[in-house]
């Protein structure tokens, strides 16, 4: 299929290589009928990691016994089934370690380590030897097939190529033979997205038809994209023509063994599974050659917000997160996927203030499905919690704020209080241009509505007695506060002691104050729970918001009045 290139427009000047002359188009794949676009993934694949080879062969300092030990450990503890060891014949702690599995390791008989090997009769020998007592491994075998490769690096034909793969699955099934059975083989014809298909077809025919397999001992071909070189879609195309196509696939188990060079491995992993694979290696987050292979863990949590039961145990997230990075020695981004550190996070003002009511929607919900606005999964349920939901930068908004003081502090703030506290808060991160924690919001708070300081004024006590009997149903307020320090006694009328105190710190400070809001509420359960109380005073001016806390609300209340007098007298200058 001949491939189409583009010139860039003609006056653009992007100072790049012009494209048209140094690279092609991928190829497309005709399949007309194709039946994957309509596809869903409705089950788990079988998982292999390929952490402990493919992973760790891309470290820039490869792994020791020990961070191969812990890794391997947590492999089995998620519930992978197959997990490749490593390239026992390719280096000395690689065979150590595939007798540590064996004789050591402790691997249970459902779970099958797999270790690969180059079609080459001395590596294969050696490979047997690694594994001498292993209870039905894997010995993963392959050649490079791609017509690049066969042409610079081997210059071979495709009859060389195949005949590489042909002998090396006789010598293997030969000494699984010899050595008394209870082997599974896999066959990877290298760089297969680099080989045509046609070719990648006759040679893994060649390669089934010397191992024989059948239903109760199944072949493994996996078609890796050792190079993402196309768009997944395209991918896709190629793993449901060979699906189509291969000679026995009743019997054979087709896997997947995506890489990330164009950023989209997840995608064409998806896509290929829905083309008819049953199988995915990969390693987790996607630590590998280049930009990495496919992410498993990802790949897994996609699955279970879909409904799906991926059958892998990622309610851990940060003890995978810990033991990735120590046996890797490298750090996960924050915006990774699922596990970053800001992943369930918002700073937007808009979207913080979605998940606030999503929050409140699903906790009075009664239906079990997840539905919380920016949040496709529950934190919790990866071992994450909602401490970090939401964090106050200049970009937060009121919803996120009240959040954090709702779920860290127990203070449910008044809507109106929540978008004046909001200008308080969006004036510091604009002055300092950093996020603030909770800690620092919550002391802001208090600072501006509780302990003032600087305040003017302190409420220090009150008592009320019944205003006579010429006045039915009021009460005198006579009440003590500090003014400047210096205590003062004022006394003032009302329906009940908010409304006679209001009356008497009004008269006292010659300002026309009334109460527009108020609400209150306990911090704490139990019978020595404090409470607070949220008074929007009405003035002159405008309005603002006071606050008080105390183990008795009507003191609560009165000092919230103090509080929002104070505020005003400070307005007013």
């Amino acid at each position: 299929m001949d491939a189409k290139t583009h010139s860039p427009k003609s006056g653009h000047k992007s100072g790049m290589p012009d494209a048209a002359v140094k690279y092609r188009a991928y190829p497309t794949i005709n399949i007309p009928d194709r039946t994957w676009p309509s596809k869903i993934i409705d089950k788990a694949p079988i998982w292999c990691s390929v952490d402990l080879r493919d992973g760790n062969q891309s470290l820039v300092n490869p792994m020791g016994h020990d961070r191969k030990a812990r890794m391997f450990r947590m492999l089995l503890d998620m519930g992978f089934k197959e997990i490749e060891i490593g390239f026992p014949s390719a280096s000395q702690t690689d065979f150590d370690f595939a007798r540590w599995c064996v004789e050591e390791g402790g691997v249970p008989e459902d779970v099958s380590m797999q270790v690969l090997v180059q079609c080459r009769p001395e590596l294969i020998t050696r490979t047997f030897e690694s594994l001498e007592g292993a209870h039905k491994p894997i010995i993963h075998f392959y050649n490079s097939t791609s017509e690049l490769q066969r042409r610079v690096v081997f210059a071979k034909d495709v009859a060389g190529i195949k005949q590489i793969a042909v002998d090396a699955a006789k010598m293997i099934t030969d000494m699984a033979a010899k050595a008394g059975g209870g082997f599974r083989f896999q066959y990877s014809p290298e760089s297969f997205t680099g080989t045509e298909l046609e070719v990648a077809l006759e040679i893994c025919n060649a390669v089934t038809e010397v191992i024989r397999p059948t239903a109760e001992d199944k072949l493994i071909l996996n078609l890796p994209s050792t190079v993402e070189m196309a768009t997944p879609n395209v991918y896709a195309d190629q793993i449901e023509w060979m699906c189509r196509n291969l000679d026995n696939r009743e019997n054979i188990i087709i896997s997947l063994h995506p890489h990330n060079d164009r950023g989209t491995g997840i995608a064409a992993t998806e896509l290929g599974l829905m083309a008819g694979a049953d199988r995915v290696e990969g390693t987790l987050f996607g630590n590998g050659e280049r930009t990495g292979n496919v992410d498993v863990v990802t790949l897994a949590l996609n699955m279970y917000t879909q409904g799906v039961d991926p059958e892998l145990d990622c309610s851990d997230i940060e003890r995978i997160k810990a033991v990735y990075e120590y046996s890797n020695q490298m750090v996960i981004p924050e915006r990774h996927p699922y596990v970053g550190e800001l992943v369930y996070t918002a700073f937007s003002g808009s979207h913080q203030d979605a998940i606030n009511k999503g929050m409140k929607a699903i906790k009075v919900a009664n239906h079990p499905v997840w539905e919380v606005p920016y949040l496709p999964i529950d934190p919790r349920d990866v071992g994450r919690s909602y401490e970090a939901i939401i964090r106050i930068n200049s970009q937060s908004g009121k919803g996120g704020i009240a959040y954090i003081l709702a779920e860290d502090y127990g203070l449910n703030l008044p809507r109106n209080l929540q978008v004046e506290f909001r200008e308080e808060i969006q004036r510091i991160t604009d002055e300092e241009g950093v996020e603030l924690p909770s800690k620092r919001i919550y002391e802001q708070f208090i600072r501006q509505y509780v302990d003032q300081p600087d305040a003017r004024l302190k409420f220090v006590d009150h008592h009320t007695y019944p205003a006579g009997t010429d006045h039915k149903g009021i009460r005198v307020v006579a009440a003590e506060i500090t003014d400047g320090g210096e205590v003062k006694r004022i006394e003032g009328k009302g329906t009940g002691p908010i409304d006679g105190f209001i009356n008497a710190l009004s008269t006292y400070l010659g300002i026309e104050l009334s109460v527009a809001d108020y609400s209150e509420h306990s911090l704490q359960h139990g019978s020595n729970a404090s409470a607070i109380a949220y008074v929007e005073m009405e003035h002159p001016n405008g309005k603002l918001f006071g606050a008080g806390i105390n183990k008795n609300i009507v003191a609560a209340s009165l000092e919230a009045i103090v509080s929002a007098a104070n505020r005003v007298l400070k307005a007013r200058g």
